[in-house]
C-alpha cells in the first residue's frame, strides 16, 4: 500500500493557527504583595537601602512606611523627604511610638532639612490596614519592635489579621562579626535588646512570624558597588549616597566604611524566599534581648543562612535600575 499524504489548505492551516492562538493559556502574574515597612531609618544606613529595594520591587505594594524608635517624628521627616525625592509621595508615612535613645541619629540633617507636619498614628495605621485587608498585609519590621507592642496590646484581634511579620533580628548562634572574623556564639541583637518584651510579644501574638537574625544578614557593600551606586545618577541612588555620606560622617575620609545590609536580607526574604530559607524553631527572647531556641512547637520562622551573592544581584539590580 502507498501511504497517503496530507494536504492541508491554507485557508485551513491560517484558521488552525488563529484557533490555537485563541485558546493559548496564559498564566497571570500573582498580584503584587501588600506591605509596610516599619522602620528606624536615619541611625544605621542599612534601613535606607532596604526601603530602596521596597520602593523599586514591582512585587510589592507598599500600603506606607511607619517609623520606629527614638525620635519617631524625625524619623518620618527623613521617610518625607527621601519619597518625595523619588516621586512617590502618595505613599502614606505614620509615626510610631517615640522612645528614649541615646543611640546617634546620624542622618539628621537631611531629615530636618523637609518641613515638619502632621502625621498618622503608626499604631492606628498598621490595625486599620490590617482590618481593611485581612491576611493579606505583609508587615516587614526591621527596627525594634515597640509599634508591634503597642499594637498587640490596642487590638490583638486585629493585629492577627495581619498576613505575617518579617523582622530583622535575633541572634541565635552567630552575633556579630568583628574585623570581618564571623562570630560563633550569640549576641544580643540591636532590634531586639532595645525593647524584649515587645519581641516576645509578637512571638505570642499568633501571627506568623518570619526572622531574618545576624546569622544570615551580615552582608557586606563593597566600595566597588558602592561607587557604582554614587555614580549612578537617579534620584533614588542620590538618595543613598546622601545619606551613605551622613552616616560616614564620623569615620576616617581616607577609610570610607562598607555598610552591613542586615535589614534589606529581611525584605529580600518577603521578596525571594529562595535567598533565605527559613528553619522552623521555637525561640523565647530573655529581658537581656538574647533569643534562644527552646524545645516545643515552633513560634518563629528563622533564616539561618542567606545566598549572599544572589541577595547582592537582586539588590544591586533593583537599586540601579
Amino acid at each position: 500500500m502507498i501511504p497517503m499524504k496530507c494536504k492541508f489548505h491554507p485557508a485551513l492551516l491560517i484558521l488552525a493557527l488563529a484557533i490555537t492562538r485563541v485558546h493559548a493559556v496564559t498564566i497571570p502574574s500573582p498580584p503584587p504583595q501588600r506591605v509596610i515597612l516599619d522602620t528606624d531609618i536615619g541611625d544605621d544606613i542599612d534601613d535606607a537601602f532596604a526601603l530602596a529595594l521596597v520602593l523599586h520591587s514591582p512585587e510589592f505594594e507598599l500600603l506606607g512606611v511607619t517609623t520606629e524608635f527614638g525620635d519617631t517624628e524625625l524619623r518620618a521627616r527623613l521617610v518625607d523627604r527621601y519619597l518625595a525625592a523619588v516621586g512617590r509621595t502618595g505613599i502614606p508615612v505614620a509615626v510610631g511610638v517615640p522612645t528614649q535613645a541615646a543611640n546617634h541619629f546620624s542622618q539628621a540633617a537631611y531629615a530636618l532639612q523637609q518641613p515638619d507636619r502632621k502625621h498618622p498614628d503608626a499604631v492606628g495605621f498598621i490595625l486599620d490596614q490590617a482590618r481593611a485587608h485581612p491576611g493579606q498585609v505583609t508587615l516587614i519590621g526591621i527596627g525594634p519592635l515597640g509599634n508591634v507592642q503597642a499594637a498587640i496590646a490596642r487590638d490583638p484581634a486585629s493585629f492577627r489579621l495581619l498576613k505575617r511579620v518579617v523582622i530583622m533580628g535575633g541572634s541565635i548562634y552567630r552575633g556579630y562579626d568583628h574585623a570581618g572574623v564571623p562570630s560563633t556564639a550569640p549576641d544580643p541583637e540591636w532590634n531586639i535588646l532595645c525593647d524584649p518584651a515587645a519581641a516576645q510579644a509578637l512571638l505570642d501574638s499568633g501571627v506568623p512570624v518570619f526572622m531574618a537574625p545576624l546569622d544570615s544578614t551580615q552582608v557586606h557593600l563593597h566600595l566597588p558597588e558602592l561607587d557604582s551606586i554614587f555614580s549612578h545618577g537617579s534620584p533614588l541612588t542620590d538618595q543613598l549616597t546622601l545619606l551613605y555620606h551622613e552616616w560616614g560622617a564620623g569615620h576616617e575620609p581616607n577609610h570610607p566604611p562598607e555598610p552591613t545590609l542586615f535589614d534589606p536580607v529581611a525584605v529580600t526574604y518577603a521578596l525571594r524566599p529562595d535567598i533565605c530559607p527559613m528553619t522552623p524553631m521555637r525561640l523565647e527572647v530573655d529581658a537581656k534581648g538574647n533569643t534562644r531556641p527552646i524545645p516545643g512547637p515552633p513560634n518563629a520562622n528563622v533564616c539561618l543562612k542567606s545566598d549572599e551573592k544572589a541577595f547582592l544581584d537582586l539588590l544591586l539590580g533593583r537599586v540601579l535600575e
